[in-house]
């Protein structure tokens, strides 16, 4: 556990944000690895429709992690309020009516996947591939909620290096899986979903077994199990806002993918190896903005919001001194990075797309690193519908941009859609950031230095 209600920011957010970032790259790792195989081994056809699956599984997903992400603000409330009743009760809450939802939503998915394929006008002949692939991982839901809950419940007591060794685990476990199922075996795209699947409730059922026996301020194993109805209004009213802002923006993917389905498989093939890229700029940067979210909630509720500003600058810097090196991979390193993903013949067309696209994208990945952190900021604050509406603009003008850059760009054109939504999201977030800062009377400097990290 971390208390960062006490001590120096910089030093509780570079020791929190580390494990996040290193999470946040074995779980991107582990997709990567799926995408690099499928393309290598199985064909274009399969990393086709592993890219095509990815956004509307990416809407499950962030569905689940942003209910988590709300309820974890609230319980570190509880845990710089001291209050360690309530905790435990919003873990068991959380738990059981999450658990309910997901396994409702993995049924609905099994069943609609055709007509959601149908609908994003998939190409023929990667219809009943992606049909299969979609509904394996699917199933896998309720396993990818548990691991996230409680995963939430450790970082919003301040414990950010846990769930990282769940993941490692489970990233290698699934990479080896692949390794020997799809690349030394021959089996096919089915292969890689299951094995999806498996690395998922691995992490779940660790991650399960560590709170229980380890975690007794949070567990509420070895307690009557319930769901507390005031709890759970306090969870829907910070993890529904939050939910819906983590979906609004795969929902833009879908919309977008549709778009690059109509320029064909290579461009398919070529903008799901860069969104890879792009999920590596950009989620970790995720991160720093959970660990801004974690150090405001707890100091809010501890009362101490001299240190609210001060958590948030130190933050900004982690996110700017990431982006640095993400934008320099993406630049000098586009080429070689795209060819990890294809072989064969048409690779050439599909890397040269991909690589058109990192070569103006790197200097994009500017604009997610500052607006991730504002709307950490947010979150803390509890400002959970603020995050939604910026979000909504952000993904509306980008749709759009899309829709009318596309056709006449290609894929790079996508890269300018982000960059334009982002331009005016960063806009309107700073002028905001400010009149909340008035508002509530947060001084720029920490008041008291109460005591070394």
């Amino acid at each position: 556990m971390r208390d960062m209600t006490k001590g120096e920011p910089y030093g509780h957010l570079w020791r929190y944000a580390l494990p996040l970032l290193l999470g946040n790259w074995l779980q991107l790792a582990y997709n990567a690895v799926d995408s690099i195989i499928a393309g290598r081994f199985i064909g274009q056809n399969a990393l086709a429709a592993e890219g095509i699956a990815a956004p509307v599984m990416n809407l499950v997903i962030l569905a689940i992690s942003g209910t988590c992400i709300g309820a974890g603000v609230l319980m570190s409330e509880y845990f710089g309020a001291k209050n360690y009743g309530k905790l435990k009760k919003t873990m068991s809450t959380m738990l059981l009516c999450g658990a309910a939802v997901c396994l409702v939503t993995a049924g609905l998915g099994f069943i609609l996947t055709p007509q959601i394929l149908r609908f994003m006008e998939v190409p023929d002949e990667i219809f009943a591939i992606t049909v299969i692939y979609m509904r394996i991982t699917f199933l896998g839901a309720p396993f990818t909620f548990f691991y996230n809950a409680i995963a939430a419940g450790m970082k919003s007591v301040g414990d950010s290096k846990t769930p990282l060794k769940f993941l490692m685990f489970s990233a290698l476990l699934n990479a080896g899986l692949d390794l020997i199922f799809l690349g030394l075996l021959g089996f096919g795209i089915v292969c890689s979903a299951v094995t999806t699947v498996v690395a998922e409730t691995v992490s779940a059922g660790l991650a399960a077994y560590y709170m229980a026996t380890r975690e007794p301020v949070l567990s509420p194993f070895g307690s009557r199990w319930s769901i507390d109805g005031d709890i759970l209004a306090d969870i829907l009213r910070y993890g529904l806002p939050s939910a819906l802002q983590q979906t609004i923006q795969p929902v833009c993917k879908v919309l977008i993918q549709g778009q690059v389905n109509a320029l064909g498989v290579s461009s398919i093939a070529a903008f799901n190896a860069v969104t890879r890229v792009d999920d590596f700029a950009c989620i970790p940067e995720q991160g720093i903005g959970a660990s801004i979210s974690t150090f405001v909630a707890q100091n809010r509720g501890a009362g101490r919001k001299d240190r609210i500003r001060p958590g948030y600058r130190a933050g900004v810097t982690l996110g700017l001194m990431y982006y640095v090196v993400i934008c320099a991979v993406g630049l000098f390193l586009r080429r070689p990075i795209v060819s990890m993903f294809v072989t064969g013949s048409g690779a050439d067309e599909v890397v040269r797309l991909g690589s058109e696209y990192l070569r103006v994208m790197a200097f994009f990945y500017l604009w997610p690193a500052l607006t991730n952190a504002v709307q950490g900021f947010f979150r803390g604050m509890g400002k959970m519908f603020t995050t939604v509406i910026f979000t909504f603009v952000q993904a509306s003008i980008r749709t759009v941009s899309t829709m009318i850059l596309a056709p006449r760009m290609g894929i790079v054109g996508i890269a300018y859609s982000c960059m334009i939504g982002w331009s005016v999201m960063l806009f309107f977030e700073t002028i905001y950031y400010f009149i909340t800062c008035k508002k509530l009377g947060l001084p720029r400097k920490e008041e008291q230095v109460d005591g070394a990290v």
